[in-house]
């Protein structure tokens, strides 16, 4: 299972909403390259990088700043927030993202995923970001009608091969994941399944091995310091 360090940026800053809520909103550090590299030096391969104004907003608001990251991290990037065209799938890639992340586009453009599938195949994935077991589209601040596993099992059909899954009610607490919802998504889905949204505890993310998932996004805990990044990947490996 892969673990992937969380870098949620704002403004240029590393920084961690509470629940989604970007009038709950804490300031990491001024520096997000830095961010990155040290976790290459705890031994991380891939960073999860956010774009919250870009999710929020619906265009990307921090690109020269991931691209500083790719440049001088040495690390796997991927990216999410504000990826809602073909023609910016292609500026990530072409900076040298490995994979993007699409959210909103895929439920408010119908025929849009399978379409990107088509051209840009394993390079992108979809976020399914889950409250009160519904889609929430823009940056978490808006409910879409769509249930979590006929979203998931459409995202699959469409060609999809990897999926990022967040619990917003878990994500930014400290309180624990949803476990149960990633046992349900293993059991239902075939493709590849990245947890996100409140792991707080190494048991957790053995818990979340040994079910089959995939990869572990960790953010939060990591900069509260409830989880070291070195003991989170030898659980993982």
């Amino acid at each position: 299972m892969i673990i992937y360090p969380a870098i949620d940026l704002y403004e240029g800053k590393v920084v961690r909403l509470r629940r989604g809520d970007y009038e709950q909103m804490t300031v990491y550090s001024d520096n997000p390259p830095d961010v990155a590299k040290g976790f290459l030096e705890a031994g991380a391969t891939s960073v999860h990088i956010v774009d919250l104004e870009g999710a929020r907003n619906g265009r990307p608001a921090n690109f020269d700043v991931i691209k500083r990251i790719v440049a001088g991290s040495g690390l796997n990037v991927q990216v999410g927030g504000g990826v809602r065209s073909a023609e910016i799938i292609k500026e990530y890639l072409d900076i040298g993202v490995r994979r993007l992340i699409l959210g909103t586009a895929v439920v408010s453009t119908p025929g849009f995923l399978r379409e990107i599938v088509k051209t840009f195949g394993d390079a992108v994935a979809v976020s399914a970001d889950i409250k009160d077991g519904f889609v929430a589209i823009k940056g978490w601040t808006e409910l879409s009608d769509l249930d979590v596993l006929g979203f998931c099992r459409a995202v699959e059909d469409a060609g999809v091969k990897t999926l990022i899954c967040t619990d917003i009610s878990k994500d930014g607490l400290l309180s624990g994941t949803n476990i149960k919802l990633y046992q349900q998504l293993r059991e239902e889905l075939s493709i590849a399944i990245i947890a996100s949204g409140g792991i707080t505890g190494l048991d957790e993310i053995t818990t979340l091995k040994r079910a089959g998932i995939d990869g572990a996004i960790l953010g939060k805990a990591l900069y509260t310091g409830n989880i070291d990044l070195a003991a989170a990947i030898a659980a993982a490996g």
